[in-house]
């Protein structure tokens, strides 16, 4: 027996299954509910609204994709392998980010499995897939998803994640989804046609706001936290990773995000493993990790984009848009000790003052998400290129050191392991000419805006803009690019191997800078960076016991409590006790 039902408050449903048109009853709650014994799983359905045969808002499965039918999928029907699976926690985790579709040539869950080995080798511990969820089109970075709990099919659909989840957990590799709740995308959003999901209030820069706060909110915010509770169980992965949460209009006294956390918690009591929740977040504000007791909302940790922006700027020296006021030495102290640059203080890009100050001595590191390089900040370059694309190897190392040597929770963007050197750039499918238009013709004008040639810009549209996305697996073996891998493997490695360089409290780091060189130290161990194009002798401050990395083949000198470090280069190095 299957139990049809949807929210339509204010409209007449009816239902289509198996070829035949069915009354539904309507109960006092706005929803309507129908059981059709004969509808087993894999039964295509519909709902007729207005007189049109529309998706289930909560469809668990759109094998023709978001325009077709929806179809009956049983989550208990899958034979899971992961009993003994007991979860990874975040704290003294290193992410790594992966789109489905251009993580390798098949652009499959089943491919993506294949892999899974080189990330136990590399030392990741959970793998963060961009959204999977359904969207217009076969190909897409997955931020304009429209089938909020279905599966994208030309992944491989309900089970094709299953095995992918599987898979990863009996390899010791946890799972982190991300999912969009603040807009639909442009086609194929049929929720809003059935009920008040979008907000009266306005949008933003994504599209229509959700209804968090107005009439018939409840029933919104239900269905979104449900949709998180659905992959969080049903799907066994571990954590979520919130889209642009500062979108989230939300004036009600208890916060979504708080709401979630809290169901959240809830159940990962049931399930008996631990189950983060991620944010990422435009307003530098530790509310948004901050204990509920100590009157925060309660999430696990957010991404820090004042990390990456210090980091970047640093390296590459490019001030313009967002890294104007980045890319010095006090700048990139100040985050590798406090984590926010802008903490209460100007911002030149927004006109105003930004962000609020993190308690160094109560907020641990591990809270937030660093990175050298990820999805938005390589995609939504005029062309897409990598740093490595532009940075020498040297200074490359420099900032993978920097990363994986710091008290935050790091990320790394799936091919930076190796420096690959296919870009990431923005690619849609989109079969309505109209939409396909308008999105190439908007991405252009946005880049112009920021001073790059529109010629430059690739069309989304153009399949090749997606095929030269993919990442080339063979270039790896490849000396240049096994070199920058090898030293990943190492830093992952020292990193858990040294219990300071996991400790997560902002107070116990200590971060000094001459001209163009810094020093972190972290208790028993320090690392020294030289920015330079030409060899430095950098003050220590103390007498270290040996060298535990460097990157440079040239090696370093230790000079009692110097340390001189060939050009471009990094070094970790132990003391005594």
């Amino acid at each position: 027996m299957t139990l049809f039902e949807v929210w339509a408050p204010d409209k007449t449903v009816r239902l289509r299954v198996a070829g035949e048109d069915r009354p539904m009853e309507r109960g006092q709650d706005g929803w309507w509910r129908l059981d059709v014994p004969s509808a087993a799983p894999g039964a295509d359905y519909a709902y007729l609204l207005d007189g049109h045969a529309r998706p289930d808002p909560r469809s668990p499965w759109q094998p023709d994709g978001v325009h077709g039918p929806s179809r009956v999928y049983d989550h208990d029907a899958y034979a899971w392998n992961d009993q003994s699976w007991t979860g990874k926690q975040l704290p003294g985790s290193v992410l790594y980010e992966m789109h489905v579709g251009t993580f390798t040539a098949e652009g499959t869950f089943d491919a993506a499995i294949g892999k899974l080995d080189h990330l136990v080798e590399l030392g990741i511990d959970l793998v963060e897939l961009l959204p999977v969820n359904s969207f217009n089109g076969e190909y897409n970075w997955g931020y304009d998803g429209v089938a909020w709990y279905a599966p994208h099919e030309a992944y491989g659909g309900p089970d094709g994640l299953k095995r992918f989840v599987d898979a990863a957990h009996n390899k010791g590799l946890g799972v982190v989804l991300d999912v969009v709740y603040n807009h639909f995308g442009p086609s194929g959003a049929y929720a809003p046609m059935f009920a008040p999901y979008l907000s009266a209030a306005g949008t933003n820069p994504w599209g229509d706001s959700i209804n968090l706060d107005g009439p018939g909110s409840g029933e919104v915010r239900r269905y979104i936290i449900d949709n998180v509770l659905m992959w969080l169980r049903d799907y066994h992965v571990d954590g979520l990773r919130l889209d642009a949460v500062h979108a989230l209009a939300d004036h009600s006294a208890i916060h979504l995000l708080e709401q979630m956390a809290t169901e959240v918690e809830t159940l990962s009591a049931h399930v008996n493993r631990p189950l983060s929740l991620i944010a990422e977040s435009d307003l530098n504000d530790p509310k948004l990790i901050t204990p509920r007791e100590a009157g925060g909302y309660g999430l696990n940790a957010q991404w820090d984009d004042d990390i990456h922006h210090a980091l970047h700027a640093t390296l590459t020296g490019e001030r313009q848009g967002y890294y104007g006021d980045f890319g010095s030495l006090e700048c990139l102290e100040t985050v590798l000790t406090s984590a926010f640059y802008h903490a209460n203080t100007w911002s030149s890009f927004r006109g105003r003052r930004h962000g609020r100050p993190v308690d160094r001595a109560k907020t641990p590191g591990h809270r937030f998400v660093a990175f050298l390089q990820d999805h938005d900040q390589i995609g939504n370059r005029a062309i897409g290129d990598r740093i490595s694309a532009t940075l020498s190897p040297g200074l490359l190392k420099v900032g993978a050191t920097l990363l994986l040597t710091s008290p935050f929770t790091p990320m790394l963007f799936m091919g930076e392991e190796w420096a690959a050197s296919s870009p990431w750039q923005f690619f849609t499918s989109h079969p309505e000419p109209e939409l396909a238009a308008a999105v190439k013709n908007g991405r252009r004008r946005e880049f112009a805006s920021h001073g790059w040639a529109e010629a430059e810009v690739p069309d989304p549209q153009d399949p090749e803009t997606f095929l030269r996305s993919k990442l080339n697996w063979d270039e790896k073996a490849k000396p240049e690019h096994a070199e920058i891998l090898d030293l990943y493997k190492k830093l992952i490695a020292l990193r858990r191997s040294r219990p300071e360089l996991t400790d997560p409290w902002l107070d116990k780091v200590e971060v000094w800078q001459g001209d163009q060189h810094l020093v972190m130290r972290r208790g028993s161990t320090a690392v020294a960076v030289n920015l330079a194009g030409v060899a430095q002798t950098v003050s220590l401050r103390d007498v270290p016991s040996r060298v535990l990395l460097a990157t440079s083949s040239e090696g370093v000198v230790l000079q009692r409590d110097r340390v001189e470090l060939p050009a471009e280069s990094a070094v970790v190095v132990a003391f005594r006790g």
